[in-house]
């Protein structure tokens, strides 16, 4: 049995000439607006085809299944991230992090794709080689110390991402920025402290520094940037 060509090394086909011509940068563009608009729901291959005027049958000449489609969405996200770059390597590091997360805040979408297998697409392939590149030109060159550094980088960035997308779309769905929010549900929280039960959440809630969501993702990779600088002993 002979595997089945992955989607990059199948050839597009020729499209005849027709009222509403095809490619499949068009149906990936056309699926990224979908879920930026509607989240990943939005995305199928009936929505996409009604997008662009087409019968979806037709897109079935360009991907497979909506699997596909999702793996090619996720190469077109990476094509927007930076290129790396750095003198040292946690410059590089913070900015192979701060690209990824400039683009899943502009679409929410890619950092539900995140993780998971490894993408394979050439724009995200050029990204990996671009990242071990730029690392190694700084002096990181082992390569156990680099695959440590950036599993725990994409550890960290997958987790900050999606859970500062998840408080966005809490935000849009409740209607309240964290100001109303904290305003709406101050009456009960000041009950549950007047039990006396929850000294140490009492005091956090009144006396933390209440930070915004840049400041939080900095923070926190700041830490994870220190802690590998602890263990590589610089």
């Amino acid at each position: 049995m002979t595997d089945s060509p992955l989607i990059w090394e199948r050839p597009e086909p020729t499209e005849r000439r027709r009222p509403s011509p095809l490619s499949r940068e068009r149906i990936v563009r056309a699926a990224i607006d979908l879920a930026d608009a509607d989240g990943l729901d939005a995305v199928s291959l009936r929505k996409v085809a009604g997008a662009l005027d087409a019968g979806p049958m037709r897109l079935y000449r360009y991907v497979d299944t909506k699997d596909e489609l999702l793996t090619l969405m996720v190469d077109a996200a990476y094509a927007e991230v930076p290129a790396p770059a750095g003198a040292t390597w946690d410059a590089v590091l913070r900015s192979i992090a701060t690209g990824i997360r400039g683009v899943a805040l502009r679409h929410e979408w890619f950092a539900e794709l995140l993780g998971g297998r490894p993408h394979l697409g050439p724009a995200t392939l050029a990204h990996g080689e671009a990242s071990l590149t730029a690392l190694r030109s700084t002096g990181l060159d082992d390569l156990g110390t680099v695959t440590g550094a950036l599993a725990a980088l994409n550890v960290y960035v997958i987790g900050a991402v999606r859970k500062e997308v998840a408080e966005r779309r809490a935000q849009r769905a409740s209607g309240l920025d964290q100001r109303q929010w904290q305003h709406a549900t101050a009456p009960y929280l000041l009950r549950m402290f007047a039990t006396g039960d929850y000294p140490a959440m009492e005091e956090w809630v009144h006396d933390a520094p209440h930070l915004q969501a840049d400041e939080v993702f900095e923070l926190g990779l700041t830490y994870l940037l220190e802690g590998i600088r602890s263990s590589l002993g610089t």
